[in-house]
């Protein structure tokens, strides 16, 4: 029998995940509670979320939302092959475990009748409660949500902007240059100020490009719609640029819009060699339908790149990106942000500036890895012992000691000598 394992659930696995929501319903039953759309917002805005894999294909996979000390489990789903096997009880373990280190105090759910992963929750020890009612109140699907729907963005939770933690000096940059222009537009037009219509942010891996852009999303309440250059299908009559063409025709019926495209080098790369080259063709395009994106109102391109250095030099004028803004490596007071915001429970049994400063290479990334690393190596103790212990500071410090940074001393000279080059603010 294959062997199954429990790991955090990545962007990666977003295909999958919606085949294993969609065996999870059974014919004819009734809609979830919770529609797949809000699910996967939830766990793609780094909501708790676990899945089970076997070698690379998910079987099973289980996402909770918190709201203060209570959360609700969205979802537990399993592949139609891997039913009864005790895999949906072991995902709810592990995700009570992400909560409650979370400092959550009540969990619950709401299933509809015989909806898969009942039988997994009446093994963990949650109790039914009979006799409750379900009311909701449904707004038609209009054309903006379906077509934003058909793109694969969505509505992300309200507070992501508010959840940054750390990276201060970045967030007061984007907030007074991008989003309170955007959000005060009646206050910037009298002042003369134009409000931005594209944006680039670079900077090394981890360091939270992606986070900002659907922060930004959300402090703004507009749609999210993230463009996955290596997606783009290459079957649509004119290969790429077509595809490309097609996906900015569609954005331009949206009412309003964040367009995110992240690793953008890999449509915008400096061209070089011959002009009938594919790459520069979809380069080409990509550089005239931005005009044509900034001419309407209420939306805003961003773009992120591990490699500032290497996109096209058109690509860069201002007349088509207002800003480019560097998202570096946390400084010590941003990692104590974000180590303290993951360290939930254990904060106060943990030396909190031993663990800031062994984690000097650290992105937002890295400090979140090793802090669930800790959470769960103190976990796994009091599964053996019993003993009330919470996570403490040699757990961290080990699994500090057992993480690869992202960054390097290359990479930080790099990123120092693209900001004085290419920042523009």
């Amino acid at each position: 029998m294959p062997v199954w394992r429990l790991r955090d659930f990545h962007d990666g696995d977003l295909d999958q995940a919606i085949q294993i929501l969609d065996q999870s319903r059974a014919p004819g039953s009734e809609e979830p509670v919770f529609a797949v759309a809000e699910v996967m917002a939830a766990a793609r805005a780094g909501q708790p979320a676990v899945v089970a894999a076997v070698g690379d294909e998910l079987v099973g996979m289980a996402v909770a939302q918190t709201q203060g000390e209570r959360a609700w489990v969205l979802l537990v789903a399993l592949g139609s092959r891997w039913r009864g096997r005790g895999i949906g009880s072991a995902l709810l373990a592990n995700l009570e475990q992400r909560l409650r280190s979370a400092g959550v105090q009540r969990i619950c759910a709401v299933l509809t009748e015989g909806a898969t992963g009942s039988a997994a929750f009446e093994n963990s020890g949650y109790a039914r409660r009979d006799g409750l009612v379900y009311y909701e109140m449904l707004e038609p699907l209009g054309p903006d949500r379906a077509l934003l729907a058909e793109l694969g963005g969505r509505i992300l939770p309200t507070g992501l902007w508010q959840a940054m933690a750390g990276m201060e000096r970045v967030k007061e940059a984007i907030e007074r240059r991008v989003v309170l222009p955007l959000a005060e537009p009646d206050v910037a037009e009298r002042y003369g100020v134009q409000p931005p219509k594209a944006v680039i942010l670079f900077g090394p891996p981890g360091t939270g490009k992606t986070s900002f852009a659907k922060a930004v999303a959300s402090r703004l309440g507009w749609p999210f719609v993230e463009l996955f250059p290596s997606r783009l299908a290459a079957a649509v009559d004119g290969g790429l640029a077509a595809s490309l063409r097609d996906v900015f025709s569609e954005l331009a019926e949206l009412e309003e819009v964040v367009l995110f495209i992240d690793e953008v080098e890999e449509i915008a790369a400096a061209r070089t060699g011959s002009a009938a080259n594919a790459a520069h063709g979809v380069t080409n395009e990509l550089l005239k339908l931005i005009p044509l994106f900034r001419e309407r109102e209420r939306r805003l391109m961003v773009c992120a790149t591990n490699s500032v250095h290497s996109l096209d030099s058109a690509f860069l004028r201002p007349g088509r990106f207002d800003y480019v803004i560097p998202v570096g490596p946390p400084d010590a007071p941003a990692r104590r942000a974000v180590w303290e915001r993951y360290l939930g429970a254990a904060h106060g049994a943990v030396d909190v500036n031993l663990i800031v400063n062994s984690s000097e290479l650290f992105t937002p990334a890295d400090i979140e890895f090793a802090a669930r690393k800790g959470a769960q190596t103190a976990f796994e103790r009091e599964i053996l012992h019993r003993r009330g212990e919470p996570a403490n500071t040699d757990d961290y410090l080990a699994a500090i000691a057992d993480t690869r940074p992202t960054l390097s001393a290359e990479l930080l000279a790099e990123f120092d000598q693209d900001t004085e080059q290419y920042t523009r603010l």
